[in-house]
């Protein structure tokens, strides 16, 4: 049966045919998109005026999240801005340290096991300016005899109480790199970047586990439905590390009842590890000869440095503004064109974590290598995060085909602090460059990082084309993009850096109907007001699924 669902307006991201009124949908497909006279022709058909009266757009395309959006909504959250439950619900900010350690007080308290350990996600130091550092003797204001594993915001950091350290063997004789100490070398409890972070075996496990398991899955794709988002990434799969994890994931993802398509991006090695990567290069193609019509997994992503706020992104000349660099590099400079080279030669899609320009420039000359080497056309391999392109950078992105996918969000969640306190005004009004991305006819999307911040493509969005931050500041007046051009950020230009272009993006003919449904027009409210739109809910493959707030 064929079903003709009517709008008050459809944005078809299809520059040969923008707006209309009426989708035709059979079997999950888009039959037409126009005028009912126009898409009835198909055959015999039913109405649906379900959404009469809203605006339907394509479903939403989120290119950078990690299923860990959901997971870790499972832990205490003690983060600084209030956060989206899968349910609908909210969990409050953090606004300050003593109210930190009154919310693990209050954990501590309610565990009636007194070595059962406390893993909570989600604080950053960086928005309090009167202690820019967590520290072992804050969280042993908590317990003194209860670990504790704060999981920071930005996903690159950690901070532990001595009881964890001890639990774990942790010791200031113990020369790893992000190990954090104070002024006369006593551990100070900072971990920075996997290698120290995962030297507390037992708290950093408990937030892999439960990032990895069922109700993660079902959370993140809750969350992605409350925001409109139809296709959602994991860019940091574990099929090819755990594959019970993906044999769950495949699993769930088949449901006719799951609720978005899942693209995830596996990656060979954890920062520090070593591995035989023409090897993992075959597992990931035996991987794709698998896809599903929810599940992809057409690439890999390396993680090349840290974050910005966290001060462990590799940043150029003249380095940080303020704080003490901890810049981090993930990689091997030596060897990453011999890590990336099997994935290229095999025709994966590689994505790369580059929050620092000085990172970017090592994965721009490693890719300009790979493709002397070895051409391919149409490769559109990622910088991921790309937050302080410079204008040169850009340009050569552009020669070499790349792609760009900015955290714009950025811009609203640490804008103020980049522009006072790491990189400095200048640098921080040039931070995620789409306008000149546009200039130097880059293609690009805009991305969350969910859950770094929570996923909600009308948020990027807004982010992108206001560039404001909380304290009213604009950063970057000029690099501001129209509602219009990110949109289609979210929509068409995500699908085709993941190579889903074909499929999904925009709303025409042959491709699947995925749509999201919102009370009103982005490109036509006020550009303040796009990320207070309301989501009714998701259409995936003709099926309805309505958000958990309404």
């Amino acid at each position: 049966m064929i079903t003709i669902f009517s709008a008050k307006k459809v944005r078809t991201m299809n520059p040969s045919n923008p707006e209309a009124t009426h989708i035709a949908v059979r079997d999950g497909s888009i039959l037409g998109v126009g005028s009912l006279d126009e898409v009835s022709g198909w055959g015999e058909y039913q109405l649906d005026d379900t959404f009469v009266d809203k605006v339907i757009v394509p479903g939403f395309v989120e290119a950078h999240a990690h299923v860990m959006a959901g997971g870790m909504m499972m832990l205490p959250y003690l983060g600084y801005f209030d956060r989206p439950r899968a349910d609908g619900t909210t969990a409050m900010g953090i606004k300050s340290y003593d109210q930190l350690i009154e919310a693990l007080k209050a954990e501590d308290a309610r565990l009636e096991d007194p070595n059962e350990q406390i893993v909570a996600v989600g604080f950053d130091p960086i928005y309090f300016s009167d202690q820019p550092r967590l520290t072992c003797h804050h969280l042993d204001q908590v317990s003194s005899t209860r670990p504790i594993y704060l999981h920071h915001a930005s996903g690159h950091l950690a901070t532990v109480n001595t009881p964890m350290l001890k639990v774990n063997n942790i010791t200031r004789d113990l020369r790893v790199e992000g190990l954090g100490r104070d002024a006369e070398g006593e551990l100070d409890g900072e971990l920075r970047e996997p290698p120290a972070m995962t030297l507390c075996k037992s708290g950093y496990r408990v937030f892999q586990f439960t990032n990895s398991t069922e109700q993660a899955l079902r959370d993140f794709a809750a969350l992605a439905c409350n925001a409109g988002i139809t296709t959602c990434t994991d860019l940091a799969g574990s099929a090819i590390l755990a594959p019970k994890t993906y044999d769950m994931t495949t699993r769930v993802t088949s449901e006719a009842a799951f609720p978005m398509r899942l693209v995830q991006y596996n990656i060979p090695a954890m920062p520090g590890d070593a591995a035989d990567f023409s090897e993992v290069a075959e597992r990931v193609v035996e991987l794709r000869r698998n896809n599903s019509d929810k599940f992809r997994s057409p690439g890999i992503k390396f993680v090349l440095d840290g974050s910005i706020q966290g001060f462990s992104a590799l940043i150029k000349e003249p380095g940080y503004f303020s704080g003490e660099d901890h810049g981090q590099l993930l990689a091997v400079p030596e060897q990453l064109k011999d890590w990336l080279l099997p994935f290229h030669k095999a025709g994966l899609n590689i994505h790369m974590h580059c929050n620092g320009n000085k990172t970017q420039d090592l994965a721009l000359e490693t890719i300009e290598a790979i493709l002397c080497e070895a051409p391919r056309p149409d490769h559109r391999h990622t910088i991921t995060h790309a937050q302080l392109t410079t204008q040169a950078q850009l340009r050569k992105m552009a020669k070499l085909g790349l792609c760009a996918n900015f955290f714009a969000n950025h811009i609203w969640f640490w804008g103020d602090q980049h522009y006072d306190i790491t990189v400095g005004p200048e640098r921080a009004n040039q931070i995620e460059p789409c306008a000149s991305a546009i200039r130097e006819g880059i293609s690009f999307s805009i991305h969350s990082d969910a859950g770094v911040t929570p996923l909600g493509s009308l948020h990027t969005m807004w982010c992108a084309v206001n560039r404001t931050t909380p304290s009213g500041r604009v950063l970057g007046e000029v690099e501001k993009i129209s509602a219009a051009e990110a949109l289609k950020a979210v929509t068409i230009g995500a699908a085709y850096q993941l190579h889903l272009d074909d499929e999904i993006g925009s709303l025409e003919a042959g491709k699947k109907a995925d749509f999201a449904i919102l009370d009103d027009d982005p490109l036509t409210v006020d550009p303040m007001a796009i990320r207070d739109i309301g989501v009714w809910g998701t259409v995936l493959g003709g099926r309805l699924f309505k958000a958990a707030n309404r």
